[in-house]
């Protein structure tokens, strides 16, 4: 049994320590919003974070966290949905078909608590997600309006 600390609780999980994360959040903890996408760290689906940082899960083994590791997912990051990101994700009609969006947002969201008033250009060279729908005007434009909320890395 492994200890990790998700979403704010410590809980135990029985996976072999080369699991990625990704199948330890999802299969062994049940937290679905984390999707696969490509498996090799590429398009962003997986993104959570860790330690703050946004981090592709398919791609981080469990045995690769540190002891005492802070993991996040998209069911974390508010209880209610009240992020600014998710707000503004909301506000600007983001998702079409909705599936890369949870990584999207933790991209964003631990893009902005490292760079709170980003520029054009640093969020284009930012944020590297994949949207298959092709969304990213809405997207920059969500990102830009989150920046602009009180607190956007909260």
């Amino acid at each position: 049994m492994t200890a990790i600390l998700i979403n704010g609780a410590r809980r135990e999980v029985d996976a072999a320590p080369d699991t990625p994360l990704l199948w330890v959040i999802r299969d062994h903890l049940g937290l679905t919003g984390t999707k696969y996408g490509c498996g090799v760290g590429l398009c962003g689906s997986c993104t959570i974070h860790v330690d703050g940082r946004a981090v592709r899960s398919c791609t981080l083994a469990l045995s690769q966290l540190q002891a005492g590791a802070q993991v996040t997912t998209i069911e974390g990051l508010s209880a209610s949905g009240d992020h600014p990101v998710q707000q503004a994700w909301l506000a600007e009609q983001v998702p079409q078909c909705g599936y890369c969006q949870p990584g999207m947002i933790m991209a964003a969201a631990a893009f902005l608590k490292q760079t709170p008033a980003p520029t054009t250009e640093q969020i284009r060279t930012g944020i590297t997600n994949l949207c298959r729908c092709g969304t990213y005007p809405r997207i920059h434009r969500a990102i830009e309006r989150a920046a602009a909320s009180e607190e956007p890395g909260e």
